[in-house]
This record gives C-alpha cells, sequence and structure tokens, in this order.
C-alpha cells in the first residue's frame, strides 16, 4: 500500500478528518509530512481525542527503532483496540511480550514500538501481506473512535 492509499481509504471513510501537517498552518515542523485521522463528523480537530490511526513518514525523537529514516519508509499506526492487539500480538497491551518483533520489519504487524503499551499497534510499508489486515484494523479503529464519539456526543446531550 501506498501512503496515498491509506489515506484515501481511511479517509475516505464517513466523518473521518485527515489532518496533514504542512509549513505555514501553524502546526510542527516535525508532523510535516505526516497524517492523522480522526473521526469527526463535524471537522472539527477534537481537543480531548487522539487520532484513531497516523501515518509517520521519519523518525521522532524517542522512536527511532522502525528505522524510518530509509529511503521510502513509513509506518502505518493503528488505535485497533486490546482485541486486535492480543490478536496480533499474542499478549495484552501492558504486558511484556516474550519475543519481540523487530520494529523496521516491513509488511508485518507490530506493536507500536512506543505506543504499544497503550495498545496500538504498526504497520512498516504494508505490502501484500499486510494490506487487507492493515485495512480491516484501520476499519476496526475507526469503529473504535466513532463509537466513542457517539458516547460522548450522548452523555453531554442529557
Amino acid at each position: 500500500m501506498t501512503i496515498d492509499e491509506i489515506i484515501s481509504f481511511a479517509g475516505g471513510l464517513d466523518g473521518v478528518l485527515t489532518l496533514r501537517p504542512a509549513s505555514g498552518d501553524g502546526t510542527p515542523e516535525i508532523s510535516w509530512g505526516d497524517t492523522f485521522f480522526y473521526y469527526s463528523p463535524d471537522g472539527v480537530v477534537p481537543t480531548t481525542t487522539q487520532p484513531f490511526a497516523t501515518v509517520v513518514t521519519k523518525n521522532y525523537p524517542g522512536d527511532e527503532a522502525s528505522r524510518l529514516d530509509r529511503p521510502d519508509t513509513f509506518r502505518v499506526n493503528i488505535s485497533a483496540g486490546k482485541e486486535a492487539f492480543v490478536r496480533w500480538t499474542g499478549h495484552a497491551p501492558r504486558e511484556a511480550a516474550t519475543t519481540e518483533a523487530d520494529p523496521s520489519a516491513t509488511d508485518t504487524v507490530i506493536a507500536h514500538p512506543v505506543y504499544g503499551a497503550v495498545g496500538w499497534l504498526a504497520v512498516v510499508n504494508p505490502g501484500s501481506g499486510t494490506e487487507a489486515t492493515t485495512r480491516d484494523l484501520l476499519r476496526t479503529a475507526y469503529e473504535l473512535a466513532r463509537s466513542r464519539y457517539e458516547r460522548r456526543t450522548e452523555s453531554t446531550a442529557h
């Protein structure tokens, strides 16, 4: 999958706000070139929730294990929930893994090298081996984000 295919898929889900920080828009320079997906049917950037998925194109401080400084390398980060996390990693988010996948391996679903402890999954350069899975995980993360949004909206309406 290409970055554009991921953006088209996730950004095409109903109610998704896609942020693509760039020079001159007031976002931190380190985020330029990356993409953030929120469930936000009103089109307003949520201030109280994290994105349900991101695409990062470079190393961040303290997050260099995926080696995103390699040419044409990016990582999709997905908050697909505890059930999906356990299914793909074999352990709960806060539990230590018996063996950890190489965080720089491509086309492999792994626990996020930094945010795995809170249940995030990641795929470096999703390819033929993980394309369908990446789409499924993005859809699951979207559904979870939408459900959280609807619960918050209902609780503030009463």
